[in-house]
């Protein structure tokens, strides 16, 4: 089994040096790394669920620091720290209510099952999130008393019932790890499925005739569009070319070549264009708590002439987009600078850049943002992997996937004051 923090190490180079491209490349690849970081973890016999979440927050920590643009690496890091502490609640839960967890159950406990079935961890994780606050699983593995804690008649020697004890421990522990990962498992199974899941609802949404506008390239776009070509929706696309780097020219020859009406436009044009549009569909490079959208440079200007001749504009995101954090938060950093060379020739605008006045300062300076801030109020519609939500309701879906606890990725500090 390969080194775990060789490939931590190698992960890391590769966020640093950009060498991933794109949010589902880079959240697969994120719980891939912790799925291995849980399995090779040490879960000792009191408080498993708190070394796990150590050790995640260990490597999520460094992660987050390589690259805090790529917010999708977060959002996995909380992601799996979500599913330790729901996992945990289920097997403690499921303890204290007399249920058998062992992974190979006796033929009596067979014969038991009918009566007593084994509560999943999405069945007690919604009981849990009724409550207003529940209780640490501190306080609740003190409070259970023995005769609750261990159903089976206790022996009449004290070595046996040690030994039931640790037995019982170790059995929970591995227990938990192996919920832990299969958890993880369906999260990469999602993350993987995520664009066939959005392309499903594709014939919702588009009709006969249609035209359909977006900038630059989106993979979920070019599913999206194509999964309702397949349906025999016959309808244009207006394609911006997603100055500077110009992405809006691979979607429209990928869109041709899959025999869809395209025209592509300049960015400049969408204003002009507009008003033959009858829907916007773009995507997005993250969600935030409060429904806005962190997008590629440019669709906030679209967003804008949506919204001036009402037209609905809609978001494709997968649900590891979703972030818990706000715009506004310290831990967030909306967006980052390119290099000038996308903008301009060095070679032509070599007199511009002297060094022209007596400070030393530049005669010519170039920004080249990477990302744009697109509001709530400028979104119609969001369409994730699990459905189409308006915007309000984000803050509830995003609840689902995460813990308050998890929003700042800190390892505890373990030095005494």
């Amino acid at each position: 089994m390969p080194d775990t923090q060789a490939l931590v190490n190698d992960f890391l180079n590769k966020l640093k040096k950009r060498k991933i491209e794109g949010s589902q490349a880079t959240a697969k690849q994120t719980a891939e790394l912790l799925r291995s970081v849980i399995s090779q973890t040490r879960v000792p016999y009191t408080n498993q669920a708190g070394a796990l979440i150590d050790s995640v927050k260990a490597v999520g920590e460094r992660l987050i620091a390589a690259n805090p643009v790529e917010l999708a690496v977060g959002n996995i890091v909380r992601r799996v720290l979500h599913i330790i502490r729901e996992e945990d609640l289920s097997l403690t839960n499921a303890a204290m209510a007399g249920l058998n967890l062992s992974a190979v159950s006796d033929d009596e406990d067979d014969a038991d099952q009918a009566d007593h079935p084994v509560l999943s961890a999405a069945a007690v994780a919604a009981a849990s999130r009724s409550t207003l606050r529940p209780p640490s699983l501190q306080t609740l593995l003190e409070d259970v008393p023995e005769a609750t804690a261990v159903p089976h008649t206790t022996s009449s020697g004290g070595d046996s019932e040690g030994k039931s004890k640790s037995a019982d421990k170790s059995s929970r522990s591995k227990k938990l790890k192996h919920d832990v990962i299969e958890a993880v498992n369906e999260l990469i199974q999602d993350i993987s499925t995520c664009h066939e899941q959005i392309a499903e609802q594709a014939v919702e949404h588009i009709h006969q005739n249609e035209v359909i506008l977006t900038l630059g390239s989106s993979r979920t776009v070019l599913e999206f569009l194509c999964a309702a070509k397949e349906k025999k929706r016959s309808f244009r696309v207006f394609v911006a070319e997603g100055a500077p780097r110009y992405q809006g020219h691979l979607l429209a020859k990928e869109l041709v070549t899959r025999g869809l009406q395209t025209t592509l436009i300049t960015d400049s044009a969408v204003f002009a264009m507009i008003s033959r549009v009858n829907m916007v569909i773009v995507g997005a490079h993250a969600v935030m708590a409060n429904g806005g959208v962190i997008a590629p440079i440019g669709l906030n200007m679209v967003a804008l002439a949506a919204q001036k001749h009402a037209v609905p504009f809609v978001v494709l995101a997968g649900s590891h987009k979703l972030c818990p954090l706000y715009p506004h938060n310290p831990e967030v950093l909306l967006n980052e600078l390119r290099s000038p060379s996308e903008l301009l020739d060095f070679g032509e605008f070599s007199d511009c850049l002297d060094f022209g006045s007596g400070d030393g300062a530049p005669l010519l300076h170039v920004v080249n943002p990477t990302f744009d801030y697109v509001p709530p109020k400028l979104v119609s519609l969001f369409i994730t992997d699990t459905g189409g939500h308006n915007p309000s309701y984000m803050y509830r879906l995003i609840a689902d996937y995460y813990s308050a606890d998890d929003l700042v990725v800190q390892r505890r500090s373990t030095s005494g004051n």
